[in-house]
């Protein structure tokens, strides 16, 4: 865990060096350990997350003033990283809150904040996001979702949401629902729904390949009713509410694969050094001192991408370009990093003995979630030509 990327080329304050010490310490005593224990088992890490909210790094972009850490976007990504080299599957876990709560501080009022962001934030419960629909994932304006008014004013939630996040532990859902679905997403709403509100059902916690200790499940909506002071924002602002929520959370969706990138490096590297073959270590071999090479280059470019974009968003200027390049560029680069880490280990790195294997499978996801890298191409080259 012990980093071989410099903090100066960075520039960071010895505030930043000290948060980002924290993270990596917590990362290898209270993570590391337990990693390999909670991926085979498929445990969600509740103590260990609780041990993080008791650090501050749980909400850590939400304000201080509401329970939350109060971080920078910028900051924010260098707690993610750390954690995320220790295992993504817990670092997702404490990202979510993140994301579920977002919403609610873009577009609510500050009586909504109060209610809906501060108990979640203090107390140390879990929110998750529910957007992604078993017939609409990339096509997000596609939601079939509805949320019908009652004649009390209320709001009448019918469908399901799927690959929900800590959905079968979290206390309260930020739910996007369509209240006239031929408007696609003119139509889409933003309700915070309590998970204790009859009607709801949540499916089991899915088998995954990777991130296997992250709660997913399918979370099912039968006549739930919510209340119109749930309604986040206006009606038809959902859409507008969410895309500018994955704005500010895809820099931490890049730092966790920037985290798992990492990890995979270290370990390649360490290996290379240790490893004898035909009188000596493998590292000498300019095949895989080109793998390493490739590697840190991309840690690199990837960190400066992710972060550029969490200085931007902390300026208050628009990054839905930077965002997006940020989080394709690192997930596919944690998907060759961590490839090729198993091809430096060979024989030994397909084996779960060694933990490159499953820093392999934890890559795979940032591929696919909070917009595939096919999703972002399309947002960057449309940003590109709007400009």
């Amino acid at each position: 865990m012990a980093s071989y990327l410099s903090n100066e080329s960075f520039g960071l304050t010895e505030e930043q060096s000290s948060l980002k010490e924290m993270a990596r310490s917590f990362a290898v005593e209270q993570i590391v350990p337990n990693a390999a224990r909670l991926d085979e088992s498929s445990e969600f890490p509740a103590e260990i997350i609780k041990k993080a909210h008791q650090l501050g790094l749980m909400n850590l972009i939400q304000p201080a003033a509401l329970g939350g850490s109060g971080l920078s976007a910028y900051d924010a990504c260098l707690v993610t990283e750390e954690i995320a080299a220790g295992c993504s599957g817990v670092g997702t876990s404490m990202v979510a809150n993140d994301l579920a709560l977002t919403p609610i501080l873009l577009g609510g009022t500050s009586e909504q904040h109060e209610r809906f962001i501060a108990p979640i934030a203090r107390n140390g419960q879990f929110a998750s996001f529910c957007l992604t629909e078993p017939g609409a994932g990339s096509d997000a304006a596609g939601i079939s979702t509805t949320a019908v008014k009652d004649s009390d004013g209320s709001y009448l939630l019918n469908g399901t949401k799927q690959w929900i996040t800590n959905g079968g532990v979290a206390a309260q859902y930020t739910v996007f629902a369509s209240s006239n679905r031929s408007a696609r997403h003119k139509g889409i709403c933003c309700f915070v729904v309590p998970a204790s509100s009859p009607g709801i059902a949540r499916g089991h916690h899915e088998n995954k390949m990777g991130q296997r200790c992250s709660n997913t499940v399918r979370i099912s909506f039968d006549n739930v009713r919510v209340p119109a002071e749930n309604l986040i924002g206006k009606e038809g602002e959902g859409f507008s509410i969410a895309m500018k929520t994955l704005d500010l959370s895809r820099p931490l969706t890049a730092s966790i694969a920037i985290g798992i990138g990492r990890a995979a490096f270290e370990h390649a590297r360490r290996y290379a050094g240790e490893r004898k073959q035909f009188g000596q270590a493998i590292g000498s071999f300019q095949a895989v001192q080109f793998m390493l090479a490739d590697m840190f280059t991309d840690l690199e470019a990837g960190r400066h991408l992710t972060l550029h974009s969490a200085r931007l968003l902390d300026a208050g200027k628009s990054a839905s370009l930077e965002s997006s390049m940020a989080k394709r560029f690192t997930a596919d680069a944690a998907m060759r990093i961590t490839t090729d880490a198993v091809q430096i280990f060979g024989g030994y790195g397909y084996t779960k003995d060694y933990p490159v294997e499953k820093l392999m499978r934890d890559a795979k996801l940032l591929q696919i979630y909070e917009g595939t890298s096919q999703i972002q191409r399309i947002v960057i080259a449309r940003e590109l030509l709007r400009n």
